[in-house]
Formats: C-alpha cells, sequence, structure tokens
C-alpha cells in the first residue's frame, strides 16, 4: 500500500509542511503532550491499512516470541542483590506478551509503509520537541507488533532510555486491554525510587492515568519517565498493536538485554 493510503490524510494533513492547518495540527498535538505526557490521535491510520496490519499479524502469529516471564519495570530479568528486596530493581512483576519484531514483519506491512514515511517522521519529531528523528536500525526494534490474547498483559514499566514511546492500536480486545500510565514517575535527574515502588506495590492507585485507544489511533507519549502497563486481556479478540521507535542520531540499534527480554532473543557472547 502507498504511504497516502495508509495514513488518514483527509484527517491529519501533513503532508504540506507550510500549511496552516498542518501547524495548527501539531502545535496542538505538541502542547497536550506537554501538559499530559500523552497525546492520542484517533483514525490516524485507514480502515483497509489497519485491517491489513492485522491480517499480517495474525499470519505471523505462529513465529511471535510468547514472552510470558517476571521481570522489573527495568525490563530486566534479574535483580541487584546488592539492594533491598522492596526496592524497584527487586520487585519482579508477570509480563505476558507475544511480540512480532521488525524482522519477522513483513516489508510490505503497513506499519512498515507509515514508520519509514518522512512526512510521518517528520510530524512525529515537532511534536516531541526534536528538529530531525532517525529510523532505529535494530533488527529487531524499529517497528513491531505487539498481540495480546486472553489473559495477556505487560506489567508497569519504563521504556528503556527512548525519550518517547509512539504505539498504534490496530484491533482492541473484547474486554481488558486498559493502557494505564503514571506521568513522570520519575525525571532524568531523579529515579525517585521511593514513588516508583509505591506504584510498583499499588499504593497509589489514584494517580493511574487510562488512555482512551480507539482502533486506528496513534498515540505519542512519555514511556521513558512515565511508568505505564496493560492491563489483563479479556475475550477471544486479540488485542494488536503497533510500536515503532524513533532516534535522535543515527545508526543507533537496541540493547541486547531488552532484547532477549521482549524478542527472545540470546545475547552475544561477551
Amino acid at each position: 500500500m502507498r504511504p497516502e493510503d495508509v495514513v488518514n490524510l483527509d484527517l491529519y494533513p501533513i503532508l504540506d509542511q507550510a500549511s496552516p492547518e498542518r501547524a495548527e495540527l501539531v502545535k496542538r498535538l505538541k502542547t497536550e503532550l506537554d501538559e499530559k505526557q500523552y497525546v492520542s490521535l484517533p483514525d490516524f491510520i485507514r480502515p483497509e491499512a489497519r485491517e491489513r496490519a492485522v491480517a499480517d499479524a495474525k499470519a505471523a502469529l505462529p513465529r511471535a516470541h510468547h514472552n510470558s516471564s517476571q521481570r522489573n519495570c527495568y525490563l530486566q530479568r534479574k535483580g541487584d542483590e546488592t539492594l533491598p528486596s522492596d526496592h524497584p530493581r527487586n520487585l519482579m512483576l508477570e509480563a505476558s506478551t507475544r511480540m512480532l519484531a521488525y524482522d519477522q514483519v513483513p516489508d510490505d506491512c503497513p506499519v512498515k509503509t507509515l514508520y519509514h514515511w518522512e512526512p510521518v517522521r517528520q510530524m512525529v519529531a515537532e511534536i516531541v520537541g526534536e528538529e530531525k528523528l532517525y529510523d532505529n536500525e535494530d533488527p529487531c526494534q524499529p517497528v513491531n507488533l505487539l498481540c495480546y490474547q486472553t489473559g495477556d498483559r505487560s506489567a508497569w514499566h519504563f521504556d528503556s532510555v527512548n525519550a518517547f514511546t509512539m504505539t498504534l492500536m490496530l484491533q482492541a480486545s473484547e474486554a481488558g486491554g486498559d493502557f494505564e500510565m503514571v506521568p513522570n514517575t520519575r525525571s532524568d535527574d531523579d529515579q525517585n525510587y521511593d514513588y516508583v515502588r509505591s506504584v510498583l506495590k499499588g499504593e497509589c492507585p489514584d494517580d493511574a492515568v487510562s488512555v482512551a485507544r480507539s482502533a486506528g489511533a496513534l498515540c505519542i507519549f512519555r514511556g521513558c519517565n512515565s511508568l505505564h502497563r496493560v492491563s489483563p486481556v479479556e475475550g477471544d479478540s486479540m488485542r494488536v498493536m503497533g510500536v515503532f521507535v524513533y532516534e535522535r542520531e543515527p545508526g543507533i540499534v537496541g540493547d541486547p538485554e531488552v532484547n532477549a527480554t521482549v524478542y527472545g532473543r540470546e545475547l552475544s557472547a561477551g
């Protein structure tokens, strides 16, 4: 599919960078992201493209990595024995997802078309306050399809070191599968371990924000410093979500430990 057939340009006129409509759209979305740490763009992808992406996910599902494991909120499967047992790095939570890595997704899948299209990348750069963004060059991380079947969930976690996270809801579950986040749980200068611990132990439920995610909605959020999770999925309809990773510099590849944890890839020796 052509990029113009994937992105809903009727609602999101992003091609003409000089147009007032585009400038107003980007300004509004940037303001909302800065204020709330997340912004949702409903119906960003056209229905035909969304259906094709879901079909690609279902076809590739037998090859997905079923990640059912205990991990901490830093995406590590091992804690730190030098720290107290209730330190956030030692609080292990159950996560169960089915991940299709970049190299398992067909090259002509609409999520890859969207990800690699310069007008989308430039729009995202302006929304998140960057002059320019680059595609991630990891074999697993640039674009992936995250699938949740009955009982699957994503535990509280931070998104590695990325300044922002971008996701696209392709198919919602019948029930459950709610996306929740706690904005500004930590900062670049303060890990805020006491507060992180209280969130992980369920001691401040009112601080969590539920982000509405309808099928076709693009979401940009500050997942690096905001804990977030997906509640257990219920029903027969598989929850399918596209996940996109852009970088501030060219030539970036992912953390091998994260790839081992999330995508089931073996850590290289040494």
